[in-house]
């Protein structure tokens, strides 16, 4: 939020370091944005957001040759095999959709499963998704919070009603909450019988929002799991170790996660994705040092001094 953002920026200030050398700038990207992307005095621009808008910082940065680093966005699938440990399963599947209210670039927002296991993990994943404790974060035993905005909060709505004019089948939630604590929230949604064609399962919706797609092998799962414009994570769960390496060698995204939930696993390693996910080197990790810092190769020769 923008106040952590500030709080951020008052303890660097404090710290022992040249006025000026770190700066919070606030305001729209249209206005303070394009004009820091399109600044010659810029070198380098790391930016998360949107991919229209990553198009449009790439347009105007180039002409500097402004180096870039760009997480954009994400359509991520959770495969849930037939020998899946069921519970395991659920509880992946619930903390990969719903945390952080499903605005992480890392959420799952398709749930690709096996039909050996459909009915019972659904049945389990409804159950689960209907008793999560929406509410205040500082509340106790509060499990999902509230969404950034009203403006977020009507996009998701919005794809509510874009799942049903689809034909997928709300399970559960999906609606607006009133609560004592003022906030943008709504309960965790989860939409059954969709098709991966569907637009709920094309286009990141950055919302409590989850789709099961029904598949009959583990061959189809894979395709269904690659089968997007995106690229950032996806899952397995499985007993399986043969099909968990196949996975993690063929799923075509930056990020693969087996038995553990798409979002929230964050060692701080090397994190990006393919497709329209990402553009640049590497967030994190070792890749981070060379983005933001100048490789330089130097000969030096131990002969007579000049």
């Amino acid at each position: 939020t923008p106040a952590s953002a500030v709080a951020l920026t008052e303890i660097i200030a404090k710290q022992d370091i040249p006025e000026g050398l770190f700066n919070l700038v606030m305001g729209s990207g249209g206005e303070v944005g394009e004009a820091l992307a399109a600044h010659a005095g810029v070198k380098a621009i790391s930016f998360t957001g949107s991919v229209p808008v990553g198009k449009r910082i790439a347009q105007v940065a180039v002409s500097n040759f402004t180096k870039l680093q760009m997480e954009m966005g994400s359509k991520n699938a959770l495969a849930v095999m037939d020998d899946a440990d069921l519970d395991l399963a659920v509880t992946v599947a619930l903390g990969g959709a719903f945390g952080g209210s499903g605005q992480k670039c890392t959420a799952s927002s398709r749930l690709v499963v096996h039909e050996g296991i459909h009915d019972a993990f659904v049945e389990r994943l409804v159950a689960g998704a209907q008793q999560m404790k929406v509410g205040h974060a500082l509340e106790q035993g509060t499990q999902m919070g509230p969404v950034v905005s009203q403006t977020q909060l009507d996009e998701n709505l919005a794809y509510v009603a874009l799942g049903k004019s689809e034909g997928a089948e709300l399970a559960c939630g999906g609606e607006l909450l009133d609560l004592a604590t003022p906030g943008f929230y709504m309960s965790p949604g989860v939409f059954l019988g969709t098709q991966n064609a569907m637009r709920i399962n094309r286009e990141e919706m950055f919302a409590p929002l989850t789709s099961v797609i029904k598949v009959g092998s583990y061959e189809e799962a894979l395709s269904v799991v690659n089968d997007t414009e995106f690229g950032l994570t996806s899952g397995i769960v499985t007993r399986s170790l043969a099909r968990a390496n196949h996975f993690r060698r063929n799923a075509q995204t930056g990020v693969v996660t087996v038995n553990l939930p798409t979002a929230g696993t964050d060692y701080h390693v090397p994190f990006g994705g393919r497709g329209q996910s990402s553009y640049g080197p590497r967030e994190q990790g070792r890749t981070a040092d060379e983005f933001f810092t100048v490789v330089k190769t130097a000969y030096i020769s131990a002969g007579d001094d000049l």
